[in-house]
């Protein structure tokens, strides 16, 4: 990462605002937006008593940050509490030129910032943040402010849910971030959603293309896929087909949603999902892992 980031100058400066039903950040004019665009979408719940939104401030005095090793040796989960919007996670990629940020904590307390920036000094840097949609963004902005990444990537047909922060290398259909790590477009969830693998630990950090059912001791045990979860609205067959395109040729043993890390549920378990929501009438029920 070089020491000054000539985009630096270039990202938006008015306020940030966070809605308090999904999370979302907006840069607005004060006093602030009046309504979230990602719970208006249908993709979002809208928020039963209305909307709220809270500042940089307020985020910081109402959330307490953390982080840990994730399943998978090689990747760190950052998170706040107590629940914070979508209560989203962020993971940290080691690789070989450094590290990979993908997908974002709600927000980041100093304590988070000073830990990242701990390990960018040991790793080589963090040259790399990205994101498979918008509802893994959390509080990316604030990594792009903080930690001036060389490289800020989301899907090129997701753009316009970027206006908190300045994308520099908008993604097509398939983009290497990282030796052994590649961006690939789903689709489907959203236009531009995407899913990285990591072919070295056989990880697919699958955005929403796919939601993970567990148990009480955070086994897997159903997996279903979503036009939009709230509202039940099942992917089409031609999006489920190119799901399958690309899926079902990425060698993984392990999936990371933008919420928790699953060992166990493979490949093949997914090609078999696609091929039985293929069989029938759209669907967006879960379907048991044992059936796959």
């Amino acid at each position: 990462m070089t020491a000054t980031n000539p985009y630096r100058g270039l990202l938006p400066d008015l306020p940030a605002y966070a809605c308090t039903n999904c999370g979302h950040w907006q840069r607005w004019p004060a006093p602030g937006p009046l309504t979230c665009p990602v719970c208006a979408d249908v993709r979002n719940a809208l928020p039963p008593h209305g909307f709220e939104f809270v500042t940089e401030k307020q985020a910081e005095e109402l959330v307490t940050g953390s982080w840990r090793p994730a399943p998978i040796a090689g990747v760190t989960e950052f998170g706040t509490s107590p629940r914070f919007g979508l209560d989203s996670v962020g993971w940290v990629i080691e690789t070989d030129i450094g590290l990979v940020a993908f997908e974002c904590a709600p927000w980041y307390t100093a304590d988070m910032l000073a830990e990242l920036r701990r390990m960018a000094a040991e790793k080589g840097g963090l040259d790399v943040l990205a994101a498979s949609h918008v509802h893994g963004y959390g509080a990316l902005w604030q990594l792009q402010r903080e930690l001036e990444p060389r490289v800020v990537c989301v899907g090129v047909r997701d753009l316009e849910w970027t206006k908190t922060f300045r994308v520099t290398w908008p993604a097509d259909d398939v983009l290497e971030l990282a030796p052994d790590l590649t961006l690939y477009r789903t689709g489907g969830h959203f236009p531009g959603h995407s899913v990285l693998h990591d072919r070295r630990r056989r990880v697919l950090f699958c955005g929403d293309s796919l939601k993970v059912d567990l148990a009480d001791d955070g086994t897997p045990v159903g997996l279903s896929a979503h036009k939009a979860f709230h509202a039940q609205i099942p992917l089409s067959h031609g999006e489920l087909r190119d799901y399958l395109a690309v899926i079902g040729t990425l060698e993984f043993d392990t999936v990371a949603t933008p919420f928790e890390m699953v060992p166990g549920v493979t490949t093949d378990h997914v090609v078999h999902l696609v091929q039985r929501l293929l069989s029938g009438p759209p669907d967006a029920a879960p379907v048991a892992l044992a059936e796959l």
